[in-house]
């Protein structure tokens, strides 16, 4: 038989550098049930390089991981440890391209606008590894997220703060009521097998294949949609003006890192409407400098540094901000503005955090004020409003006593991509954009103008049949009311809540509470319900699922990062995500100026128990399970005496968490009764690990408090990152002998 193989991912800032430290560990505790780890690298420099081959030497090159592990996750076996990586804007994009130049890789430069075939053939290349690139190749199962009791309990005994809610607060959303895509949408459902292709025709004759036929199946839902730029910015104007008489922050929470081509648009019709006096008066230099809008401040910044208008633009700016609404801060500290960079701002971490704040943002001196919130589109805004009315209403929830709000999300093969893909575009003239099938017959169609944005989306009947199955087993499972987040007034939901109605008849539901209720309608009775102390499951569609499982989770918990993300894919393998990485980049940065990581692993902790679980079900192997409940009551006791990282230098950091949880996963399997040979492979390194406790926290907490040198942000030095994130020689000595 072949040896069991869990596949865990190398990726991204601060759960990369986790993976240094907690990694020799994992090996060296599953070579007891004879688990092979692999560790494939899908790290955002790891997936440039893998596209670009035939620029690289050959000891450069590395294969493509992702589209490697995207084919084992059609099949049986699939184990795979996903840990949060970078869904890359283009300045992302762009600083790690130069710092792989740096480092000896001769890859091009991103041509933002190219100019000619060769430069469009770098671009597209370039484009398979901007914004959420991963996920969707992963993820061929649906999601099932929820908080372990553990650690459920552990919130409730030692509650997060939350902040005071008014009812009084200045806090709104602010959305358009018209020319969004809410209101443009339409959706049907496909009959039989075929193929689509989008085309674009010009109110001036012309026409242009904006995709090329691909296949549809029989049953799917497709939809398009249109955002009017015009619309838009009219919008962005009357939110200024509120916010200015509200005499409160302004401030925009978009997604554009997932949907990377329409909210970084987006995003700089916010910002060229903020700064217009700015953008009008300098249109000549801009244009020169190739300024756009759409990649913030910061971008227009760095153009402008050591031209002969820099002072006065600066000048300029100052004054727009100064005589307009104050701008939401991302850092007070380094003056770093909501509108500097697109990604910078992800929805539905920053409003999860908004809400868990009291309704507040910080202002330019770092103190917290109200803030009118920007989410143009209706389609999800209502989700921020309602809880944010609901706060208002009934002041901000109690983590000792709220109930849980797992989540089941529809996200099997791409569905309910919006955004993020290849079937986004702006329009380049005023026309119509149709959707037709390989006959010429319109499926879909939508007017646009210039610059307006359409989109079309895709979700297989496959995955939602898999969907509502799923919904069923847990509320089953759990005793749990299931309520389905479907607007009936909304054309997409519409074909989907008709979908779901077919499909549940397929199940004796008889004793089971479950609901197809409107966002905002769902929202209030779960939110009823946990202050209550009742558990809701929210069943979502794929966007939804992203807000959901960051605003429950935070709010209940403090964190999405300690959620238990279960994938089961549709071909009996499973995918296990280890969390959300928001917080990712601050964590990398304090690590390189200070040694110190305060990264919570927790999250890879509970993926690699429910990994190791899969393992032993799926493959009948009883050491592997062994290895799981031991590490189960490993990760119960590391919430329960608190071994989670601190909050700053001369506490324990992520390394010291990894010690513990090491020690006590050692204790658990030296303590067991059901295999003597792991108990006695494991008592040993129970004891050393417990004896020299103090010796090891001494070397390990003594390694902080001074800059580290890893050879890079985006592509360390797997060497010094392996010496900075292991450097208790005492507790290597004991890891590397089991």
């Amino acid at each position: 038989m072949s040896k069991a193989k869990i596949y865990y991912t190398l990726t991204d800032e601060a759960p990369m550098l986790a993976t240094h430290s907690f990694l020799p560990i994992v090996k060296a505790f599953t070579k007891a049930a004879d688990v092979e780890i692999l560790v494939p690298d899908i790290s955002l420099a790891g997936r440039i390089l893998a596209n670009f081959p035939e620029v690289l030497r050959e000891e450069q090159k590395i294969p493509d991981y992702l589209a490697q592990l995207g084919k084992l996750a059609t099949e049986p076996d699939a184990n795979i440890i996903k840990l949060p990586n970078i869904s890359a804007s283009v300045p992302q994009l762009q600083e790690a391209i130069a710092e792989l130049q740096k480092q000896g890789y001769a890859l091009p430069e991103y041509p933002v606008e190219p100019k000619h075939a060769e430069e469009e053939a770098i671009n597209k290349k370039y484009a398979k590894v901007l914004g959420s690139a991963v996920n969707p190749v992963l993820r061929e199962g649906n999601s099932d997220r929820r908080a372990p009791k553990s650690v459920k309990d552990y919130a409730k005994a030692n509650p997060h703060r939350m902040g005071v809610w008014n009812a009084d607060s200045k806090t709104t959303v602010a959305y358009m009521n018209e020319g969004d895509f809410y209101a443009t949408e339409n959706s049907v459902t496909v009959e039989n097998d075929s193929k689509f292709r989008i085309v674009f025709y010009g109110n001036d004759g012309t026409s242009k294949v904006l995709k090329d036929l691909s296949p549809l199946k029989a049953g799917e839902v497709i939809d398009s949609s249109a955002l009017n730029i015009k619309a838009l910015k009219s919008f962005v104007e009357k939110a200024i003006t509120e916010a200015a008489e509200k005499n409160v922050l302004l401030s925009a929470h978009l997604k554009a890192t997932m949907m990377k081509i329409s909210d970084p648009i987006i995003f700089g019709a916010i910002v060229e409407t903020y700064f217009k006096d700015v953008f009008g008066k300098h249109k000549a230099t801009f244009d020169t400098l190739d300024i756009n809008a759409n990649y913030g401040l910061a971008t227009l910044y760095e153009k402008i540094a050591g031209t002969a208008h820099e002072a006065e633009i600066k000048a300029d700016i100052d004054a727009a901000i100064n005589s307009g609404p104050r701008i939401a801060m991302v850092n007070s500290d380094q003056g770093i503005t909501n509108f500097h960079v697109s990604s910078d701002v992800i929805v539905d971490a920053s409003m999860a955090a908004l809400v868990r704040g009291g309704g507040k943002m910080w202002n330019k001196d770092g103190k917290e004020e109200d803030t009118v919130c920007i989410i143009p589109d209706r389609t999800y805004a209502g989700f921020y409003e309602a809880i944010i009315n609901d706060m208002k209403q009934n002041g901000a929830i109690n983590p000792t006593t709220f109930g849980s709000v797992p989540n089941v999300g529809l996200m099997a093969q791409k569905a309910e991509e919006y955004g993020s893909h290849d079937k986004t575009f702006q329009a380049e003239a005023d026309g119509t954009v149709k959707v037709e099938d390989e006959n010429g017959n319109t499926l879909l169609e939508q007017k646009v103008q210039k610059n307006d944005i359409f989109r079309m989306c895709q979700t297989k009947d496959a995955p939602i049949q898999d969907w509502v199955k799923l919904a069923v087993n847990r509320a089953k499972l759990s005793n749990t009311p299931a309520i389905f987040w479907l607007d009936k007034g909304r054309a997409h939901d519409a074909q989907i809540i008709a979908k779901v109605e077919k499909y549940l008849q397929q199940y004796d539901t008889t004793g089971l509470d479950i609901r197809i209720m409107d966002v905002q309608d769902a929202m209030l009775e779960t939110l009823k319900r946990g202050r209550e102390g009742k558990d809701t499951i929210s069943v979502s569609g794929n966007v939804l699922r992203d807000y959901l499982t960051d605003m429950f989770p935070i709010l209940e918990l403090g964190t999405s990062a300690k959620m238990l993300s279960i994938v089961p894919l549709m071909n009996g393998g499973g995918l296990f995500e280890t969390g959300a990485g928001g917080s990712a980049p601050k964590h990398i940065e304090q690590f390189i100026e200070e040694g110190y990581l305060r990264w919570d692993s927790l999250g890879e902790f509970l993926a690699l128990q429910a990994s190791l679980e899969h393992l032993a079900q799926t493959q009948n192997n009883g050491k592997s399970q062994i290895l799981a409940d031991a590490l189960d009551n490993a990760n119960a006791k590391f919430l329960a005496t608190d071994k989670s990282p601190a909050r700053k230098v001369g506490g324990i950091d992520n390394r010291g968490s990894h010690f513990y949880l090491a020690m006590y996963w050692a204790e658990a399997l030296a303590n067991q009764d059901q295999d003597a040979e792991i108990a006695e492979k494991f008592r040993p390194v129970a004891t050393a690990l417990l004896e020299n406790e103090a010796k090891i926290n001494e070397e390990l907490i003594g390694a902080q408090g001074k800059p580290q040198e890893i050879g890079g942000y985006y592509k360390p030095n797997s060497n010094a990152a392996y010496a900075a994130m292991r450097p208790s020689a005492t507790l290597n000595k004991i890891v590397d002998s089991i």
